[in-house]
């Protein structure tokens, strides 16, 4: 079913390459990137915009229990804080691959960062899932992406959702306790005219939000891979979503205008752009990264 909800845009930033959107409920503010623009931004409860410039590219962002944020970057994994400006790498573990750059991550129910990589260039497969715990180590835990973008965890945890955008499929891991993630398989493949799945979040339901780059909407799955619900966005490439708001009952959504001719930023002039839609369902609390 298409949603009948109002989607709005409240910050008209024009990212280049709007990403990462995060509700962060000690501020209870919205974050989000411009992993291009090298961007970001801080939504506030009184609907007010702040952002800061970055000195690398941050493709992913997630708040830290000590304070400040852990990131996914060009240059690996860093620790941020925007208030003294510091942006610290603390490990690369592509060091050797230098065309890649860390894209999409979130944290799990366990207080732990996942965090994917791709080739800049989207050409080669050369993307790895990455588990970093709470000590800041790392485990490689899937290889052979090409876009990776993700991943989204169930109520419980039990189970990983996790996209190669690229090559159009959603995959889905059993997950234990120590952050051991097997059995992978796919949960749902797209064809043409579809979109690229891109990044997502898990509502209180259990159901999957998927953003659909190219696809003009995010769409909602079923555990068993149904689809129940599609809300229209009024830009082509939405790239993210998220939970927020005091009751955790809107869906933010990211959005990027790269690549788009000036014909087609004139039909979609607010490209770029965070929009949000009251969906109907709540998410869930994101826990802070333990570390």
């Amino acid at each position: 079913m298409e949603d009948e909800s109002d989607v709005i845009c409240v910050a008209d930033v024009h990212a280049v390459l709007g990403e990462g959107p995060v509700w962060v409920s000690r501020e209870s503010a919205l974050y989000w990137l411009d992993i291009k623009g090298r961007k970001i931004f801080r939504l506030g409860r009184g609907g007010e915009v702040e952002q800061w410039e970055t000195p690398l590219r941050v493709g992913s962002l997630a708040p830290r229990a000590g304070g400040g944020f852990i990131a996914g970057t060009e240059h690996g994994i860093a620790q941020i804080d925007l208030g003294s400006g510091r942006f610290d790498i603390v490990d690369d573990p592509e060091e050797h691959l230098p065309d890649n750059r860390f894209n999409d991550g979130k944290v799990d129910r366990s207080g732990r960062f996942w965090a994917g990589s791709m080739d800049d260039t989207e050409k080669e497969a050369t993307g790895t899932l990455y588990r970093i715990e709470p000590g800041l180590s790392w485990t490689a835990i899937d290889e052979g992406y090409k876009v990776t973008n993700g991943p989204a965890f169930s109520p419980l945890g039990e189970l990983m959702y996790h996209n190669d955008s690229a090559r159009q499929v959603t995959y889905v891991f059993d997950l234990d306790g120590e952050g051991n993630a097997d059995n992978r398989r796919v949960f749902a493949t797209y064809g043409e005219g579809e979109g690229y799945p891109d990044g997502m979040t898990v509502d209180a339901e259990g159901c999957l939000w998927i953003a659909f780059w190219e696809g003009w909407c995010v769409r909602r799955y079923s555990p068993n891979a149904q689809l129940l619900q599609t809300i229209e966005v009024p830009v082509s490439r939405p790239t993210s979503c998220a939970f927020g708001g005091s009751g955790l009952d809107r869906l933010y959504i990211t959005s990027a205008s790269i690549g788009l001719d000036q014909a087609a930023l004139a039909v979609q002039p607010q490209a770029g752009g965070l929009f949000v839609a009251t969906p109907g369902v709540r998410g869930i609390a994101e826990i802070p990264f333990a570390g």
